[in-house]
């Protein structure tokens, strides 16, 4: 049966319906700011796969999923009386126009500015501007309000990005290259030294130069590592195909066999279709 589409009213009351200590979902009622964290993360994650498939019904989904983690945690701050729902968008409204003087001419919605301008100069006035809020929260670091809970390769790739912003960089991808082969090199020799701990520092030293190169590339590191890993799961999925066709299991093939059996599924995925 069809029927009016919903709302953000209804969306809203519908969170409402469900916090109801008396009527509502003993699950949803139970719930805190810590405690939904992992579902949040999730759904951001599953998000980010639904746009690596391109499946784009299930990211309209996804993307509902993470609204209504938003609307989660403004129910729970207006319950304890810090926030509401209404704050959070007056909030970010403000700081959208805030941050986009090119746009919203006098720092209104409707205020048009005619002047074109090139993304680098947009790039340049936003960091500054994130620099001025930053030092209006008293925290003026180059590095600061980087959260530590960001996963590791974006948080490495966030600072140094960050980094760059005053000239901490290197030149070109060459030079980042050039580093990441100095650092195998010094891993090399933390192997040959047997240095657990010298071997736990370079295996970092090598991740943050690869996270380095990405950037340098106009790569995102997290991205990257994701396709590669999606890449890699098809091909042995496809080897456990080839070996229950043959009779048999990984577990039973020679390390040459199962290097045949990974040669074959990079072909299969190289041929033509």
């Amino acid at each position: 049966m069809n029927h009016t589409p919903y709302r953000l009213a209804d969306l809203l009351r519908v969170m409402d319906r469900l916090r109801d200590p008396d009527t509502g979902c003993p699950w949803d009622i139970r719930q805190d700011f810590r405690s939904i964290v992992p579902s949040t993360l999730e759904e951001c994650y599953e998000l980010a796969q639904a746009i690596e498939n391109e499946d784009f019904p299930h990211v309209a989904e996804e993307l509902g999923d993470v609204l209504f983690q938003v609307v989660f945690y403004a129910r729970l701050g207006s319950e304890r009386g810090l926030f509401s729902f209404a704050t959070i968008v007056d909030t970010l409204v403000a700081k959208l126009v805030r941050r986009h003087p090119h746009v919203f001419g006098g720092g209104e919605i409707e205020g048009v500015v005619t002047d074109s301008v090139s993304v680098e100069s947009v790039k340049a006035s936003w960091e500054a501007i994130k620099r001025e809020e930053r030092s209006a929260k008293s925290q003026g670091g180059i590095l600061a309000d980087v959260p530590l809970a960001l996963p590791a390769l974006p948080r490495a790739q966030k600072l140094q990005k960050r980094a760059s912003g005053v000239n901490f960089d290197w030149p070109d991808a060459a030079a980042v290259l050039a580093k990441l082969e100095e650092e195998i090199a010094e891993m090399r020799e933390a192997l040959a030294a047997g240095s657990e701990p010298e071997i736990d520092e370079e295996m970092g030293d090598i991740l943050f130069s690869c996270v380095n190169l990405a950037r340098r590339l106009g790569l995102d590191a997290e991205a990257s590592l994701r396709r590669a890993s999606g890449k890699f799961e098809r091909r042995f999925l496809a080897m456990e195909r080839q070996a229950t066709a043959a009779g048999t299991t990984l577990e039973s093939l020679s390390a040459a066999q199962l290097d045949a059996l990974w040669e074959a599924a990079k072909r299969a995925e190289r041929r033509p279709r």
